[in-house]
């Protein structure tokens, strides 16, 4: 994963993703502390105006038209969503956590401050997928779910597609409590000694593990996981736990 500059806005890309995209930092926008200041999540407390500013400023650094966005509210689901079309801005977002599409026209865009942001691209069918996976999506398998609806609706082949995971709370600091760490036992059965581990007596859940281990179980050929701590690294990405709530949310966007 690389770091980009450009009009002042700063954000990282993935070696193996050809298909244009970013994961945003907090770095370039107009918000004040404590959304300080690219913040694009409009629930958080920040003037909506400033966050609408924020969007455009980062679509405009990757050289994509603001209208050209579609978004969803995110739920901690596994749900999927299909753009067929920019969404009008007039329209009520959908709920979903996996966007897909395969139009050139569009722009998904997600919002994130722990949870993991997954891009993926098939470029042989000429299609790409954003979803946002929490622990709660993590378990309910939104890295499988995107790669089966990518099947099902594209025709993807799950070996030619290039899946990455980004900036996200790492294992050191996501502590979980015992209704979840039953949670995931239930799910990954032997495989739960790989994703949750020991510190200091505490359990912590690896995400970035866990949802490698998703994808690989889908069979996409391609995997990259950035390893980048929103919690570790505050000074570039907004953080819900590290922050106490108090913060914003990055943005991540692909489009063809």
């Amino acid at each position: 994963m690389a770091f980009h500059s450009r009009d002042g806005i700063r954000f990282y890309q993935f070696e193996m993703l050809s298909a244009r995209h970013a994961v945003f930092t907090r770095h370039g926008g107009i918000s004040p502390k404590p959304w300080g200041s690219l913040n694009v999540g409009g629930t958080v407390g920040d003037d909506l105006e400033r966050v609408k500013k924020n969007r455009r400023l980062s679509f405009q650094a990757l050289g994509r038209a603001p209208e050209s966005i579609f978004d969803v509210w995110q739920i901690h689901s596994a749900d999927v969503v299909h753009a067929r079309a920019p969404r009008p801005e007039h329209e009520s977002l959908r709920q979903a956590d996996i966007i897909l599409t395969d139009q050139s026209n569009v722009t998904l865009f997600m919002r994130f401050a722990d949870c993991v942001p997954i891009l993926a691209h098939d470029p042989r069918k000429g299609v790409i997928g954003i979803a946002h996976s929490g622990w709660m999506g993590t378990i309910r398998d939104v890295a499988g779910s995107m790669v089966s609806a990518m099947k099902k609706e594209y025709n993807s082949n799950s070996a030619d597609i290039v899946a990455c995971v980004g900036p996200s709370i790492g294992p050191d600091h996501y502590e979980i409590g015992a209704d979840v760490i039953l949670q995931v036992m239930q799910k990954f059965g032997d495989d739960s000694d790989l994703v949750l581990n020991s510190i200091n007596g505490k359990i912590h859940f690896d995400l970035w593990k866990t949802n490698e281990i998703l994808l690989q179980r889908a069979g996409v050929g391609k995997i990259e996981v950035a390893g980048l701590c929103t919690a570790c690294h505050t000074e570039d990405w907004f953080s819900h736990r590290a922050e106490k709530a108090r913060t914003g949310r990055f943005g991540a966007l692909i489009a063809l």
